[in-house]
């Protein structure tokens, strides 16, 4: 499952915190719930109490503070069912050799938009639209797990295929009503409900056998629940908008990796569009709209065998650092305001910026502190 920020601010996401909302597949359902195994071992606590959208129960909650006004929770109801009703049929469940997710329709020719961790190291794939128990041969077409995110395409598309509308992830707001959707658990179809309780998270992922522990910026955070399964999936905003994908949920390392309720992040809808337009256009990612400072760096550990920075290893000739002048066995201890203690708070700090953004790094070199200003650059991909 996906997870969530300490409280602290912007800095690194504490890896233990996350684990990636996909499951493997279901084999057994009780009349009083489901069981599954994870794809994570942090993950395999996720409960599987969230609504379907046959039910709209989920509107229960948040419909409350319009329970005083005439007609305030029917309306609200009434909003769902819409909603869920537009996109639903864009959201369909994955199934690998391994594992399940959930993706989202992104055009009629049969590309659907997923996290990369949903594919892992798949290259066909089952899929099944919703409403329906047929079972779809996909292919990859390809991914980007920098993002975590992928494309896949139908052998055989059907005809009706309902693309989603992606919004304006750059216009979300707190307090937004959000709607996840996705196949939490293997329960197909299934729908959360939620606001949106932040924007612009970065958070570092777990390295698991199906993700790299990706560092990925601007995350929306929404209480909706997410669960296992529910990776690769829509968040919504009530215009019936895809503001996001269902990527991760929070876990508590004090209760040995049990979900902690209502802290989730989807990768936000522009970085989505962006990612999925180039895979889909060239079968590979050209420009990851990432910041990047042109260097090679490893985990600098200090005389106490301490992470202490990031040690600049290698230098991009005519790259950003090499124009600031940084040089190889420089420490980097600082970026902005951000403290930088090892390979990873680099990464993290890093993945918050946008290419072109200038910044100030702080860096010791020769045992003295100095500060250069860095106009980044955009990371390489592949």
């Amino acid at each position: 499952m996906p997870a969530g920020p300490r409280p602290t601010g912007p800095k690194a996401f504490d890896r233990r915190l996350l684990a990636p909302a996909a499951v493997v597949v279901l084999t057994a359902l009780a009349a009083t719930g489901c069981s599954s195994g994870s794809s994570s071992s942090s993950s395999s606590s996720a409960s599987s109490s969230s609504g379907t959208a046959g039910s709209a129960s989920a509107s229960a909650g948040a419909s409350g503070s319009a329970a005083g006004r005439p007609g305030g929770g029917n309306q609200l109801q009434s909003d769902y069912q819409r909603v869920i009703k537009d996109v639903l049929p864009s959201v369909v469940q994955i199934t690998t050799a391994t594992g399940l997710g959930s993706g989202i329709v992104y055009d009629d020719k049969g590309d659907i938009v997923t996290n990369a961790h949903v594919v892992g190291t798949a290259t066909s794939f089952t899929v099944t639209l919703a409403g329906s128990t047929k079972a779809l041969d996909a292919t990859l077409v390809a991914g980007y797990p920098d993002s975590d995110l992928a494309v896949i395409r139908l052998s055989n598309p059907p005809g009706g295929l309902r693309p989603a509308a992606f919004g304006d992830s750059t216009k979300v707001e707190l307090g937004q009503i959000t709607l996840a959707m996705g196949s939490p658990l293997g329960l197909a179809s299934s729908v959360t409900q939620g606001i949106v309780s932040a924007t612009g998270r970065t958070v570092s992922e777990p390295r698991t056998e199906g993700s790299p522990g990706a560092v990925i910026g601007n995350m929306v955070q929404t209480s909706a629940a997410i669960n296992p399964g529910n990776s690769g999936g829509a968040l919504v905003n009530l215009d019936s908008q895809v503001i996001g994908i269902n990527t991760l949920a929070a876990t508590e390392p004090e209760a040995n990796g049990a979900a902690a309720p209502g802290i989730g992040f989807a990768i936000p809808a522009s970085t989505v569009t962006s990612i999925a337009d180039q895979l889909i256009k060239d079968g590979k990612v050209t420009n990851s709209g990432r910041a990047a400072l042109g260097i090679t760096a490893r985990t600098y550990l200090d005389q106490n065998y301490r992470p202490a920075g990031a040690v600049v290893v290698a230098v991009v000739d005519g790259g950003p650092a090499a124009s600031a002048g940084l040089q190889p066995g420089d420490v980097i201890t600082r970026i902005g305001d951000t403290p930088v203690d090892s390979l990873n708070s680099l990464t993290t700090a890093l993945a918050s910026l946008a290419p072109g953004s200038k910044v100030t790094v702080t860096y010791s070199r020769d045992g003295r502190s100095t500060t250069a200003e860095v106009t980044l650059g955009t990371l390489a991909t592949p």
